[in-house]
């Protein structure tokens, strides 16, 4: 499935706090922990506890929140379907970024180990 450039808009107008608390629920639902999503964020943005709640009370958008952030050069690692996408095949920079995070959270809420979520070689 091919994104459109409203889906990419839409994208980038998401603030990180209105999903953040998604993801929390999402995780610790399958016996994971907030930590555990904050190392997994810190891998993929660089950021830690403190950027991430200063993020969340500004209600930073995604485009603001990856502009912010310092992608691990492992990130293009990140592959296969989220929410009908295959990251790989999506053009736009912003809205495969926000599905690298979508999609390490799945694999985390999936009880997947740690060294593979974070594309350990």
């Amino acid at each position: 499935m091919k994104t459109t450039p409203e889906h990419d808009a839409r994208m980038a107008k998401i603030t990180f706090a209105s999903v953040y608390p998604h993801y929390i629920t999402k995780v610790e639902k399958k016996g994971r922990t907030k930590e555990e999503l904050h190392h997994v964020i810190r891998w993929l943005t660089g950021f830690d506890d403190n950027k991430l709640q200063e993020l969340t009370d500004e209600k930073a958008t995604f485009e603001t929140f990856f502009m912010q952030a310092e992608l691990n050069p492992n990130a293009h690692l990140i592959t296969g379907v989220i929410c009908g996408y295959r990251i790989e095949e999506i053009e736009n920079t912003l809205t495969k970024q926000v599905r690298y995070l979508d999609k390490l959270v799945d694999e985390l809420a999936k009880g997947k180990k740690m060294e593979k979520i974070l594309r350990a070689a």
